[in-house]
């Protein structure tokens, strides 16, 4: 007779997920809304040296300094031209709040966790590494942001960077 599994055995979750889809350009990305602490309109960013092209600057959230990627230039290696229509979700990521920069936010998607697919291996993506998986949803492919491996990755992965 097998025994029941016990609280420390992993299960496979079927519990549903939900997701905050957003654009860049024509992509849309999606992440997990349970990382997602708020969503604002853009605020100019300050600056710091020596950080790479897609690391934006910081901005004063309440008090708190928040740095502030732009996922463009991390991917594409082009920035924004942000304007007042771009927004800013900050996201918790280990403990470290951090701001995405991106065109627009899309949506709000719940996903069975069998309708996430993996994401196939391209040698010429700069940014398939950041991804945790590929879903259709009502005929559009969202990609799914992986935000440990998208925010720990090393500075040399993305494109044009001098590192």
């Amino acid at each position: 007779m097998t025994p029941p599994p016990s609280d420390t055995e992993p299960v496979a979750s079927t519990v549903p997920r939900q997701f905050i889809s957003f654009t860049i350009g024509a992509e849309e990305y999606g992440i997990d809304i349970i990382a997602i602490r708020e969503i604002k309109g853009w605020t100019p960013t300050t600056a710091l040296p020596d950080t790479p092209p897609f690391m934006r600057g910081v901005i004063n959230l309440r008090g708190a300094i928040i740095p502030v990627l732009d996922l463009r230039a991390r991917f594409t290696g082009q920035q924004t031209d942000a304007t007042s229509r771009h927004v800013i979700m900050v996201v918790s990521v280990d403990g470290r709040d951090v701001g995405i920069l991106m065109d627009a936010v899309a949506d709000i998607l719940t996903v069975s966790p069998e309708s996430i697919q993996p994401v196939p291996e391209l040698d010429h993506a700069h940014h398939s590494d950041a991804l945790s998986g590929l879903v259709s949803v009502d005929g559009r492919m969202v990609a799914l942001l992986d935000l440990p491996k998208l925010l720990h990755a090393p500075l040399s992965a993305a494109p044009g960077a001098d590192v």
